[in-house]
């Protein structure tokens, strides 16, 4: 791969992003995939790891990756429809690997459309293992009277909230309270807001709201702790953030769902989100690579 040039980005100009984002588009409609690779998470401060592959002043590949635990990296990338087969992912992801070790990443995740022929076939051939799968979501817009508002007030989390927030995601997701600690450490950038649903003075559930600097709104993170489930408390939380969004002009607002979470597929749905997109995720130990 002598003719080519890995790069690590530094520069989050549009000049440097606006490449990758037509790389992007040719990507998908080479494919005919609904492709994301997290354009919208490349920042200075707090953004992903991002690496370019170049061929002389053409951009030919991409890869980004970022970890909610300092154990797992989470893997976007793409490679020029005409530069496949050729080397390009495999460079991009030995560079990336390097500097994930570093940091003490031990597995790799990517996530790949579920309609990329090209991406589920590199994929396996990397002889990564599945894992799971997930609906992307867009918010589309409901008429006011289908909302829900109830008694339940939503109000910012502070430090003190921290151990409420372990036993809610924990008891919720089951996920151990050691992980989720981690992981809340790992995602407490300025730009990612935490909401604690409180029944009168009870707290009952939380939802976290990435606001990204493209007037994107990422919902995630929602939860409300088991003993409260089963009684309309998503559908009053989760009513109240898209407002509260709507209001603040942010658009697209998305959140993600578990394909086989059927019962929070229904109430997102009725809600007004739709599903855009469904990426399958598959993991394999870094060292494997």
């Amino acid at each position: 791969m002598q003719e080519y040039q890995i790069i690590k980005m530094n520069d989050f100009s549009n000049d440097q992003i606006n490449p990758i984002r037509m790389l992007k588009q040719l990507c998908k409609i080479h494919d005919n995939s609904s492709l994301r690779v997290g354009i919208e998470s490349l920042k200075e401060i707090d953004g992903d790891h991002a690496f370019l592959c170049q061929q002389e002043d053409q951009l030919v590949g991409f890869l980004s990756w970022y970890s909610s635990d300092g154990i797992e990296a989470n893997i976007n990338s793409m490679v020029h429809p005409q530069f496949r087969r050729s080397g390009v992912f495999r460079e991009l992801l030995q560079r990336a690997t390097s500097e994930m070790q570093m940091q003490g990443i031990r597995t790799c995740r990517f996530r790949i459309p579920s309609n990329s022929e090209s991406g589920i076939e590199c994929i396996r051939h990397l002889e990564a293992s599945f894992s799971s799968s997930e609906f992307s979501m867009t918010f589309k817009g409901i008429e006011d009277t289908k909302l829900c508002f109830g008694d339940v007030n939503l109000r910012l989390a502070t430090e003190q909230d921290l151990e409420f927030l372990i036993k809610c995601l924990s008891q919720a997701f089951g996920d151990s309270e050691s992980w989720t600690r981690e992981y809340l450490s790992h995602t407490k950038e300025s730009s990612r807001i935490t909401y604690i649903a409180m029944d009168s003075l009870t707290p009952v559930g939380m939802i976290r709201v990435n606001w990204l600097h493209t007037n994107t709104a990422i919902i995630h993170d929602f939860c409300v702790l088991p003993a409260f489930q089963g009684r309309g408390y998503g559908r009053e939380i989760l009513s109240k953030v898209v407002k509260f969004l709507q209001s603040q002009e942010y658009s697209p607002i998305r959140l993600s769902v578990v394909t086989q979470n059927r019962r929070a597929l229904s109430l997102y749905q009725s809600i007004g989100f739709d599903v855009s997109a469904e990426s399958l995720y598959y993991v394999i130990p870094i060292d494997n690579i």
